[in-house]
């Protein structure tokens, strides 16, 4: 657990071993999860490495797997959990995998290939089936309506005036007498018909007769897996000319066009033999789907472990890459990161991975020093992985740097508490923590991104709601109402007569009474045991109380938290053995900090414990105001104890001395040092004459020029952290603000909804109350736990990362990285 306080103490290692070990070694180490690779190539190309290959058949053998896995989901198929405790499969191994991956695509594809032919055969029987019925149908009907018997010819039809053609078409029939007509028979999609009738009646005038009908079965569009409605037609027209037309228009919305016989025996035996053939593809597209569920079904039982052995067999190819082979290609170097703690657990896995794969020699490990920056590692479980998120999405500690996470466990929910503060909320947030927490692997299964964030953050949002309920005790608000538990301090029967000077018609004549605690009997002269009184909820005055007690809290949380965050600067000081920041920095901040932000806090707890009258007691901000601009008009009047003015004047240039302090102490011990160390160097370099001179004035020449920069960083920090103390001790009133917006939330909700509904007597109260209670039941969650919880947890994530954390903490450093094979299949 020290780690998580602080990051590991890591170690580069350089590790040598034989090329034909080298895949079982770097396999243990990924089951082991303890090392990062250092990349020795860095200035080589990702397809200029030796393994990249591999890597590409490890890229391909996935690509089939995706293919794999998305055909099973589409036929429903339930894909078995594997488990991961497979070895990766050495190289001789991949051959055989690789084969049968192929094996299955290959088949899968021969398998979908016909499929789709046949369905597609199918659908275009289906289709035909469905034109001749139409076709038999129309020539039916056109049969008892003509007044002539003459049966079509081969090519065409014979229709009288009496068939429903245009106008034009009807004068010629009956002056010509009866038309010889051709046809045009085929399917096409719905959506395409009313253009497509449209185009007709403008090229052709109307000189044709269009029926049509819909497919009542819906078929399924294999691109786009949707179900597309189709239209059979038949179009008479007259002429070859024109029927080469129409065909052509067909063809231009993708229509397709099948052979109509003319007469009536013919077109029974072609329904016949439709329907032979379509019963026969029925049979065949039966067997061939069973085929293939045969096939995914087979697969499905093991594409988790072959999903898992790719993905480490890709690992370790990457991996292998980033190592340097020597000349004779029988030795594998690499450069390691890894925990000082665990070197020794990294040293038995490579020698059980070298006996694993015969070789004769051991690998070597050997520790080589480094000025490179090691990684930073922070060991977490669990319960802190939600709270080191926190903290990395801000930055990433420096290495060895102090972790702010095990603080921000505590403060990160009290600090969303405080604005959050309501016990019956807070008590729903810890239940659906709660369920969370207990449902978890079920939650982990499924594929959302909001509840990743909640599976992630359960301990989080667990911790919000106890606190939260905490601080609901303290400000004594329970869905906007208050609990007498321990009963009122104060009483109003002893403010009437004969002890006080209430009378009945006092209390029926006024709107608004006051309880004097001087009344022997009002104010029994000790505190409400836990929080809030239970009276100020039906007192007036209950905002102005619960403003001022509110605002003053946040300053006193805000000037703690960040007097915090300086203490913990120190032990980074102490830690880095720079003992000149702790008088140069360090002493300056907190005695700036405590002679003004301090003297504040001490005055509203002094005022707090002091008994003052109403009417005379100072404005505290008022005196703060007046402390900054030595301003002393009837300072007796205006002070809370004796001597109060020297204690200010003598705080505030205290606090202005340490401005100077700050910007000028570190830059000119710095300088000074720096100058001595320069013309210490030239005087013992003199001896080696002026060209030696002259060399070394131009190496340090930059050296002398760097002095500008930090005399421009210390200004910068000056100003940050003296102007930085009075905007975030500001910020921190966010907690007040918050917190008053919640409760007044609440109150709304409560007066404008549930009171109206419980206000009801009528007969059907009971059935209004009901419907009003759901509708405030969901308003209290959608407002006031999902909105301004958000709200609350935003705001508590910005007073750590802002006024907290830039007191001490730099998130300069990059994270450790281990070859980790769980990590890989969590992801995965």
């Amino acid at each position: 657990m020290g780690s998580f306080f602080r990051s590991e103490e890591m170690s580069l290692v350089q590790l040598f071993f034989q090329t034909e070990s080298a895949h079982y070694c770097i396999s243990e180490l990924g089951n082991l999860g303890l090392v990062q690779f250092k990349d020795l190539n860095p200035d080589t190309s990702a397809f200029q490495r030796r393994f990249v290959n591999e890597v590409r058949k490890c890229e391909d053998m996935e690509r089939i797997l995706r293919l794999l896995e998305k055909e099973m989901l589409k036929s429903d198929i339930t894909i078995a959990n594997g488990t991961d405790s497979d070895r990766v499969p050495c190289p001789r191994d991949v051959f055989e995998l690789e084969s049968t991956f192929e094996k299955l695509e290959q088949e899968l594809k021969e398998i979908n290939s016909n499929r789709e032919t046949l369905k597609r055969n199918f659908s275009e029987l289906r289709e035909i089936r469905y034109l001749l019925q139409m076709a038999e149908d129309f020539f039916e009907q056109a049969e008892c309506q003509l007044s002539v018997s003459e049966l079509p010819s081969e090519d065409s039809i014979t229709l009288t005036s009496s068939s429903r053609m245009v106008r034009r078409t009807s004068s010629i029939a009956s002056t010509t007498g009866p038309l010889k007509l051709g046809f045009v028979t085929g399917v096409i999609q719905q959506e395409r018909f009313l253009s497509f009738e449209k185009i007709l009646w403008r090229l052709f005038h109307g000189n044709f007769i269009l029926r049509h009908a819909e497919i009542q079965t819906l078929e399924e569009d294999d691109s786009t897996e949707k179900s597309v409605k189709k239209v059979v037609f038949i179009i008479f027209i007259q002429g070859d000319h024109v029927r080469r037309k129409i065909r052509k228009i067909c063809e231009g919305f993708h229509a397709s066009l099948y052979p109509c016989p003319n007469s009536p025996g013919a077109r029974k035996d072609m329904r016949t033999n439709v329907s032979t053939r379509i019963s026969d593809l029925t049979m065949i597209l039966k067997k061939t789907e069973e085929y293939r569920l045969n096939v995914l079904t087979s697969a499905a039982a093991h594409i988790r472990r072959w999903n898992a052995k790719v993905t480490k067999m890709k690992a370790v190819y990457y991996t292998l890459n980033l190592c340097n082979i020597d000349i004779t290609q029988k030795l594998i170097v690499a450069e390691i990161w890894c925990p000082v703690p665990d070197l020794g657990m990294v040293q038995t896995a490579l020698v059980k991975a070298s006996e694993h794969s015969g070789c004769s020699l051991s690998p070597v490990m050997n520790r080589i020093p480094t000025n490179h920056t090691p990684p930073t590692f922070n060991r977490t479980n669990i319960f802190t992985t939600g709270f080191q998120s926190i903290i990395d999405a801000y930055g990433v500690a420096d290495y060895q740097e102090i972790n702010p996470a095990p603080y921000t466990i505590v403060t990160f929910p009290f600090l969303f508490a405080v604005m959050f503060g309501d016990c019956g909320h807070g008590l729903l947030m810890t239940l659906l923590a709660a369920w969370i927490i207990h449902h978890e692997e079920h939650f982990c299964q499924l594929k959302s991104e909001l509840i990743d964030v909640l599976v992630g953050g359960r301990y989080i949002v667990l911790l919000m709601g106890l606190f939260s309920i905490y601080t609901g005790l303290i400000y004594n608000d329970c869905f906007s109402k208050s609990l007498n538990v321990f009963g009122s301090s104060w009483s109003v029967r002893a403010m009437f007569q004969p002890q006080g000077p209430w009378t009945n018609e006092t209390l029926h004549g006024s709107t608004h009474l006051q309880l004097d605690p001087a009344v022997s009997g009002v104010f029994s002269g000790s505190p409400y045991a836990f929080g809030i009184d239970p009276i100020w909820n039906i007192a007036s005055n209950k905002l102005t109380f619960l403003n001022s007690f509110k605002m003053k809290m946040s300053v006193i949380i805000g000037v703690i938290h960040m007097l915090f965050g300086v203490t913990l600067s120190l032990v980074n000081y102490f830690n880095f053995r720079n003992f000149k920041n702790i008088f140069l920095q360090f002493v300056p901040e907190v005695v700036f900090m405590l002679s003004l932000f301090g003297y504040l806090v001490v005055l509203i707890l002094y005022k707090w414990c002091v008994a003052l009258q109403s009417d005379m007691a100072p404005s505290i901000l008022l005196l703060f105001i007046n402390m900054m601009l030595f301003t002393y008009e009837d300072s007796q009047e205006a002070m809370l104890f004796s001597c109060q003015k020297p204690v200010q004047i003598f705080l505030v240039v205290v606090a202005l001395l340490m401005v100077p302090w700050l910007l000028l102490a570190k830059p000119l011990l710095m300088y000074r040092n720096h100058k001595n160390q320069v013309f210490g160097n030239r005087r013992h370099n003199q001896s080696g004459g002026p060209d030696m001179d002259t060399d070394f004035a131009a190496e340090h020449k930059g050296d002398m020029v760097s002095m500008t920069d930090v005399f421009v960083y210390q200004a910068i920090h000056t100003i940050e952290f003296c102007l930085g103390c009075i905007s975030n001790t500001a910020s921190y009133l966010r907690l007040w603000a918050l917190s008053l917006a919640h409760a007044e939330l609440s109150e709304v909700l409560w007066k404008m909804v549930l009171h109206v509904a419980l206000g009801v007597t009528s007969g059907k109260g009971s059935v209004l109350l009901a419907v009003i209670f759901a509708v405030f039941a969901s308003l209290t969650v959608a407002i006031l736990l999902v909105m301004e919880g958000l709200s609350a947890f935003l705001h508590a994530l910005r007073l750590h990362w802002v006024e907290f954390q830039n007191k001490f903490y730099k998130g300069s450093g990059y994270k450790f990285t281990p070859l980790c094979f769980d990590s890989l299949m969590r992801v995965q």
